[in-house]
């Protein structure tokens, strides 16, 4: 994988203020609807500078190599995302969701509507409610401007800033340390007091957020008391506060005020909650980076007496998907086949095909994913998975079959590095080269290797192979990110 570095960390530092947003936990009841009479906030980027930044900043996220990118975990917490913007104040805003694999109990919101979740919070929370608690709070800061307006006097924000903010982020592990060293330096502290979000700002998002999450079908309490529970955590480990309450500063009142307002909001009628757990112990399973520790944990919470059917199976899903990292086939399938008969689940099915496609029983995973694919036709974890399958083999036709679903795929998820490395394996195979070489520069670029790919197109562009529409296209493309590299201030490599 290509690593991008954020350039000029000393220029830049000062914008890192802006990244993180404080969240907290208090909300009214009723909304009222006034009508929009603008703010000059509203002018700091327009929606295309937004959506440059929120690509920007995720293709530098990639660059550092801590971006989940499961298909499964990324589309439920990009689905609760979405569904908290439905029911917010501005549904026009764009926005995207991320989970970062780092093991910090924390979450952050940055400009372009950019909203991250460490895994290390989700792992943390008891039930989806808290998690969307924490979502909901970071979507209003968003949407109720509080990054822009902290911002709106500099007017000199730039997307190589936004790139060094992530990189001072997750270079100190996200933490706050890590943060508050960045702003003691030179220009930012200046900037420090300016730009840090008020209490008022505070108190809005969390307003405004509770009763977000509450008109979107969450538990509003779940907000006060994922706030309760760093808070009790802290105090039992007898150390410093927790990463969340570092960067989220939360005090009894605020926690008292938030559960007071959930008292006051109609409660959702109850669920299992079966796909959050299942996602969680997904994550749990996947991201650990000793496999017996994941065991360990899955096997002590499952002596738990107050664990219900759904965390139960969760757990049961989490261990399989750990003993098949351990290379336990046979007692990973056999969990599996018994959770799929208990229940039938898109998770479980996706999961035996790809343990088949390990254990070597192609044609079985081609057979299983291929009747899901027409089940649920445009499932984007079903059609990478079988199209991973379908190219097992080095079959040209099964390759043909493949480019056909990825290029399909493309059209709806753009911005996966993922889709196009297996893009470029599929076009590679079917003997269509010029695709397969546009694919691998699309993966660098989206991995944060813009100049990486750059260098790529113009090797392309200088082949006697390419027709008219091929060179055309090749041509546009390299266009666009050389011009995106000039806005960056970067200079793109001599060729190769």
């Amino acid at each position: 994988m290509c690593k991008a570095k954020p350039q000029n960390f000393t220029r830049l530092v000062l914008a890192l203020a802006t990244l993180l947003v404080s969240m907290a936990s208090v909300a009214g009841s009723t909304r009222i609807a006034l009508p929009d009479m603008g703010a000059s906030s509203d002018t700091i980027l327009s929606r295309k500078e937004e959506e440059d930044y929120a690509r920007a900043m995720v293709r530098q996220m990639r660059a550092y190599d801590v971006l989940n990118e499961d298909p499964l975990i990324n589309a439920y917490f990009q689905d609760m995302g979405y569904r908290l913007v439905a029911h917010s104040d501005r549904t026009n805003k764009p926005f995207t969701f991320v989970v970062i694999n780092l093991p910090v109990v924390n979450a952050f919101a940055a400009p372009g509507g950019v909203v991250a979740l460490y895994s290390g919070l989700i792992l943390t929370a008891d039930d989806e409610h808290e998690v969307a608690g924490v979502l909901a709070h970071e979507v209003a800061h968003i949407t109720q401007q509080h990054l822009y307006r902290a911002i709106e006097s500099q007017k000199a924000m730039t997307i190589p800033l936004a790139l060094a903010m992530v990189g001072l982020v997750l270079a100190g592990g996200g933490s706050g340390e890590a943060i508050q060293g960045a702003l003691l330096g030179g220009q930012a502290a200046a900037m420090q007091a300016q730009i840090y979000f008020t209490r008022q700002n505070e108190v809005e998002a969390d307003r405004i957020g509770i009763q977000t999450l509450s008109q979107a079908g969450y538990d509003p309490r779940g907000m006060g008391e994922f706030f309760e529970k760093m808070s009790r955590l802290t105090r039992s480990a007898g150390a410093g506060p927790a990463e969340f309450l570092r960067t989220h500063p939360v005090n009894t009142s605020r926690i008292a005020e938030a559960q007071n307002r959930a008292q006051n909001m109609p409660l959702p009628e109850a669920t299992s909650g079966k796909d959050f757990y299942l996602v969680q112990a997904r994550l749990r399973a996947m991201s650990e980076e000793y496999v017996d520790t994941a065991l360990k944990f899955f096997e002590h919470r499952r002596s738990r007496a107050d664990l219900g059917p759904a965390e139960q199976d969760a757990l049961d899903y989490g261990t399989a998907i750990a003993l098949q990292r351990k290379g336990q086939l046979d007692e990973a399938r056999k969990i599996l086949l018994s959770l799929m008969d208990r229940d039938q689940h898109l998770a479980y099915e996706i999961q035996l095909a790809n343990l088949e496609v390990e254990s070597g029983q192609v044609e079985d995973a081609v057979q299983r994913l291929g009747d899901l694919y027409h089940s649920f036709p445009g499932n984007h974890a079903i059609s990478m998975e079988y199209s991973a399958a379908l190219l097992r083999n080095g079959d040209k036709a099964r390759a043909d079959t493949a480019s056909v679903i990825l290029r399909q795929q493309a059209l709806k998820h753009p911005t996966d590095p993922n889709l196009y490395a297996l893009y470029a394996r599929a076009s590679n195979t079917a003997g269509d080269m010029v695709r397969a070489q546009e694919a691998i520069a699309e993966s660098y670029y989206l991995r944060g290797g813009s100049q990486e790919a750059v260098v790529q197109l113009q090797r392309l562009s200088q082949s006697d192979d390419l027709n008219y529409y091929e060179r055309a296209r090749v041509a546009a493309r390299l266009n666009e990110i050389q011009i995106e590299l000039a806005k960056q201030g970067l200079e793109e490599p001599p060729p190769r």
